[in-house]
């Protein structure tokens, strides 16, 4: 071997215990101390045998996985072949990964969902609980998944996938509800059962007391029901032919300026609905084709709301979706590794999928519960290479053991470490 380097540093191993991923410990120590494992076990089925894991010991690998930045099962290796961090959290057991899906493939099928349903509503009520304000604003959207799974279906988009629908509480970007759909089922199917299904999500104290969407949600039945529950609504409006016909009506002097265009409102109704609403339309020059073939045509925006106000206040309002949903369920597909699936069962896939909401949901909650205001707008990619990619050295010392970080990291560390203990008191 020819022994000629570019630069003159020299390779040697070290026994030290050393894990690349400290700050993802710190997210581990959180988790443990509000009794994450302890839920996990108490509502998911047991191992069917004495040397199978727990619920827990398959559960909690992945959401450090997820958090850290893993994106398919194999990617819990990272956390498996980590002796430092698996000592740090006193992490004996972890499955591999065909493991991992066996147990995916039987929870599908023996009540996994639904035990996870009630571990993301304990979570909920364990920050709800802290916050002042009684009332909150649920955005909802579909977002679709891609797949070449055999029991993937085709959807609207034109491939094969998952279409699960998502629900997140504005004024603090938890996820409040998940629903894992076919890949063929409409964006506007079972949306007013999915409201209710957030609402029921509430721990006692809190309620839903504003509602946003897109248009799949533009249903008679979702504008009754938030009429007859007092939640106010903003809603976009499909540009079918009573929409149409009530822009027609709007004279030259009901338009007002806005934001290069247009805006202007008035009073609709939809056949099935028992009271009228707000119709606000915004118009704005659009060009139908680029160099300058075909004339400029209008493009028009329309949105139905019950809410008070001038109608540049409503469409603000509205418009505060796209980064309290969309965005969001972007980091939720993206950073979390929700845009692919690991299964070919459906029923798997769901599972994993709503432990992808409960990894979103316990980072989420770690930042908001330990860390300043100044962190609270990261996204979880930020937060890997501050915070979570941290590498640290485990020491022991008589019975103790000891993390070291560099200098400059040990006062945010301890700070964490301190709100984890606070959260865990209450």
């Amino acid at each position: 071997m020819i022994k000629q380097t570019v630069l003159p540093f020299k390779l040697e191993t070290t026994r030290d215990l050393i894990t690349s991923h400290a700050g993802l410990g710190l997210l581990g120590e959180f988790a443990v101390g509000f009794g994450l494992k302890e839920m996990v076990d108490r509502c998911l089925p047991g191992p069917g045998s004495g040397a199978g894991c727990l619920a827990s010991e398959q559960v909690f690998p992945l959401i450090l996985m997820l958090n850290g930045g893993g994106r398919t099962l194999e990617d819990s290796r990272e956390i498996r072949d980590d002796g430092g961090l698996r000592e740090l959290l006193q992490m004996k057991r972890l499955p591999s990964a065909d493991a991992c899906g066996d147990w995916l493939r039987r929870s599908g099928n023996n009540g996994g969902l639904e035990g996870l349903e009630k571990v993301n509503r304990q979570v909920l009520k364990r920050r709800l609980k802290r916050e002042k304000g009684k009332g909150y604003t649920l955005d909802i959207d579909g977002k679709g998944i891609e797949a070449e799974k055999e029991s993937a279906k085709m959807t609207y988009k034109g491939y094969t996938g998952y279409m699960p629908m998502v629900g997140h509480l504005a004024e603090n970007g938890l996820i409040v509800g998940d629903e894992f759909r076919e890949g063929n089922d409409s964006p506007g199917a079972r949306n007013l059962e999915f409201l209710k299904y957030c609402e029921r999500q509430m721990p006692r104290g809190k309620r839903i007391k504003a509602f946003r969407s897109d248009s799949a949600a533009y249903q008679a039945e979702v504008i009754n029901y938030c009429d007859s529950r007092g939640i106010q609504f903003a809603i976009g409006a499909d540009l079918d032919r009573a929409v149409v016909k009530e822009i027609g009506n709007f004279t030259e002097e009901d338009w007002k300026p806005y934001r290069n265009g247009y805006i202007a409102d008035t009073v609709h109704c939809m056949n099935k609905t028992d009271k009228a609403f707000r119709l606000v339309v915004i118009r704005r020059p659009y060009q139908g084709r680029l160099f300058g073939e075909g004339e400029a045509s209008e493009k028009y925006t329309a949105i139905v709301s019950n809410r008070e106000g001038s109608a540049e206040e409503v469409v603000q309002w509205y418009n505060q979706r796209g980064e309290c949903s969309e965005n969001r369920i972007k980091e939720l597909k993206i950073g979390f590794g929700m845009e692919r699936m690991p299964c070919g069962q459906f029923e798997a896939n769901a599972v994993f999928f709503r432990i992808g909401i409960l990894a979103y949901n316990v980072g989420r909650l770690f930042v908001l519960s330990t860390l300043d205001k100044s962190w609270h707008r990261h996204q979880v990619q930020t937060l890997r290479w501050k915070l979570y990619g941290q590498a640290g050295k485990i020491v022991f010392h008589g019975r103790h053991i000891y993390l070291k970080v560099k200098r400059n990291l040990r006062d945010l560390f301890t700070r964490v470490r301190l709100g984890s203990w606070e959260f865990a008191q209450t």
